[in-house]
C-alpha cells in the first residue's frame, strides 16, 4: 500500500507494538466471530432444534472439505445430547449462556489490548514526524521560506501531521481487524451453508464498486481543504506580523477581503468534503441492509419451503451476516481515512524530501575565528526574477562598525543573509580574512561572525535569549 510504503521508516523503529497490535486484532476478530457462533448452540437448547445424536461422529465418516461443516453441526448436536442427557436441559443453557459470555468477554480483552499497543505505535510515530519535521524546517534555507508561505508550513506540521495520527488507526482497522472479521465470519457462513452464502456475495461487488466512487472523490476534495487551510493560515500569518504596514497604508479592507476570499473557498470545500464523509456511512449500512433483506428472502425460503436449514442455523447466519456490517462499515469510513492521510503524507513528505539548496562542499573548512576583514566583491543578487544587489563591493575591517541605511527594500538586510550564507550569492564573491566563504562550513562561519551583525528584522525570543545566556555562563 502507498501509504505505508511512505511512513515505513517511521513505523520500523515501533515494529514491536505493531507485531502486538496485528497479534491482539486477530484474537479480536477470532473471538468476535466465535461470539456469534456460540449463539447457535443456545438455540438449539432453546428451540429444541437439535438432533439426537448419541454416537460420537468420526471425521473421516465425512469426506471432502465441503462436509466439514456437517460434521461440525453433527458434533454439536451429539456435545447437546450428551450433555442434556447427563445434566439437565436448564443446565446445559447455562453453559451455553456462559460460553457466549466468555467469548464476548476475549473480545473485548483482546480489543483494549490491540488499542493499548496501538497508542505506543501512533504517538510514537506522530513524535517521529514532527522531531523530523522540525530538523528539516531549520535546516532549510531561508530561500526555501520565501517560496512557501510561512503558514502552508505550519498547517502542514500541524493539521496535516494530526491528519495522519488519525488515519494511522484506520489503516490497521483497514488491513488486520476488520479485514480478518469478515473473513473468519464468512468462513463460518460457509460452514452453515454454502448455497445462500454464494448467493449473498452476487451483491458484494456492486457494493464495493460504489464505495470505490465515493473514496476516491474524497480523496479529491480533501487535498483542497487542506491546501486552502495552509492559504488561510499563510494569510492570517502574513497580518499578524505587518500589521503596522497594514494600518499604516489603509489596506485593511484589502486583507480582510483576501481572507474573506480564502474563508469562502475553505467553506465551500469542507461542505464537499463532509457530504461525502457523511455518505460513507449510509451508503455501506443501506447496501448491507440490501444484502440482509436479500438473504432473508432467500434463506427464509431454504427454511420454510426447502427445509434445508433449520431455524437455530438461520438465525445464527443472520447473526453473522449482520456482524459483517459493522467492519465492512469501518473499512469504509477507514478507507476514507486513509485517503485523506495519504493527501496529508504527501504533503509532509514533500517538506522531508527537500534537498537544501545550501550545502557544505565536501572539503569545506572550518573557520575557527574572525581576525582581519570582510570583503564583498561585485557580488550580485537575485531574489526569483528580481535583482535585488548588482556589483556591490564593500570591505570591512574587524573592530570597525558600519550602518548600512537605505530605503525598505533596498537591500540592507539582502546583504547581512548573504554575509553569514542564508542565501548564497548570484554573482561575485564575499571573502573573510581573504577565505570565499563558500569554502568554509556554514556553521563555524555563523559561529565566527554572527555577533557582529545586527540585524533591525532579527527576532529574539525568550527561548533563544535563556539558551544564549546558558551557554555564556558555561
Amino acid at each position: 500500500m502507498d501509504y505505508l510504503k511512505k511512513l515505513s521508516r517511521f513505523i520500523i523503529p515501533y515494529k514491536r507494538y505493531a507485531f502486538l497490535n496485528i497479534f491482539f486484532n486477530i484474537m479480536y476478530a477470532l473471538f468476535g466471530t466465535l461470539s456469534f457462533v456460540s449463539l447457535m448452540p443456545m438455540l438449539k437448547v432453546l428451540l429444541k432444534t437439535s438432533e439426537r445424536i448419541l454416537v460420537k461422529p468420526v471425521r473421516d465418516n465425512y469426506n471432502g472439505l465441503l462436509a466439514y461443516g456437517d460434521f461440525l453441526n453433527d458434533y454439536l448436536n451429539y456435545f447437546i445430547t450428551t450433555k442434556i442427557e447427563s445434566e439437565g436441559q436448564y443446565s446445559v443453557l447455562i453453559l451455553m449462556i456462559s460460553i457466549i459470555l466468555s467469548t464476548f468477554l476475549l473480545k473485548n480483552i483482546s480489543g483494549y489490548f490491540s488499542n493499548f499497543f496501538l497508542a505506543y505505535l501512533r504517538n510514537g510515530i506522530l513524535k517521529d514526524i514532527r522531531n523530523e519535521l522540525y530538523n528539516k524546517t531549520v535546516e532549510l534555507p531561508l530561500s526555501y521560506f520565501s517560496e512557501k508561505r510561512k503558514g502552508d508550513i505550519i498547517a502542514r506540521i500541524s493539521t496535516d501531521v494530526n491528519e495522519i495520527q488519525n488515519s494511522l488507526l484506520a489503516i490497521l482497522e483497514l488491513l488486520v481487524r476488520e479485514p480478518l472479521t469478515i473473513v473468519f465470519t464468512i468462513i463460518v457462513m460457509f460452514t452453515i451453508s454454502i448455497k445462500l452464502t454464494i448467493f449473498v456475495f452476487i451483491f458484494i461487488p456492486i457494493s464495493g464498486i460504489i464505495i470505490s466512487w465515493v473514496g476516491k472523490s474524497l480523496k479529491k476534495h480533501s487535498k483542497k481543504v487542506q491546501d486552502e487551510n495552509g492559504v488561510f493560515l499563510s494569510v492570517l500569518d502574513e497580518t499578524l506580523n505587518g500589521l503596522k504596514v497594514i494600518k499604516g497604508f489603509n489596506a485593511e479592507s484589502r486583507f480582510t477581503s483576501i481572507f474573506k476570499q480564502s474563508t469562502t473557498r475553505l467553506y465551500k470545500y469542507a461542505n464537499g468534503l463532509a457530504h461525502r464523509q457523511n455518505l460513507a456511512s449510509p451508503t455501506s449500512e443501506f447496501l448491507g441492509i440490501i444484502v440482509i433483506a436479500v438473504i432473508l428472502l432467500y434463506g427464509g425460503k431454504m427454511v420454510l419451503v426447502d427445509n434445508m436449514l433449520t431455524p437455530d442455523e438461520f438465525i445464527t447466519y443472520m447473526a453473522l451476516a449482520y456482524n459483517i456490517l459493522t467492519p465492512a462499515k469501518a473499512i469504509s469510513k477507514a478507507g476514507y481515512k486513509v485517503k485523506a492521510g495519504n493527501a496529508s503524507a504527501d504533503r509532509v513528505l514533500e517538506i522531508l524530501n527537500t534537498e537544501s539548496s545550501l550545502k557544505d562542499k565536501p572539503d569545506a573548512k572550518i573557520k575557527r575565528d574572525f581576525t582581519n576583514s570582510i570583503s564583498l566583491n561585485n557580488v550580485s543578487f537575485k531574489y526569483e526574477d528580481d535583482l535585488v544587489l548588482k556589483n556591490f563591493s564593500i570591505e570591512v575591517s574587524k573592530g570597525k562598525s558600519i550602518a548600512l541605511v537605505g530605503q525598505s527594500g533596498s537591500g540592507k538586510s539582502t546583504i547581512a543573509n548573504l554575509v553569514t550564507r542564508f542565501y548564497d550569492v548570484s554573482e561575485g564573491s564575499i571573502t573573510i580574512d581573504g577565505q570565499d566563504i563558500s569554502d568554509l562550513t556554514k556553521h563555524s562561519l555563523r559561529a565566527s561572525i554572527i555577533s557582529s551583525f545586527v540585524a533591525s528584522s532579527f527576532p529574539i525570543s525568550k527561548l533563544f535569549l535563556i539558551e544564549s545566556l546558558k551557554r555564556i555562563e558555561s
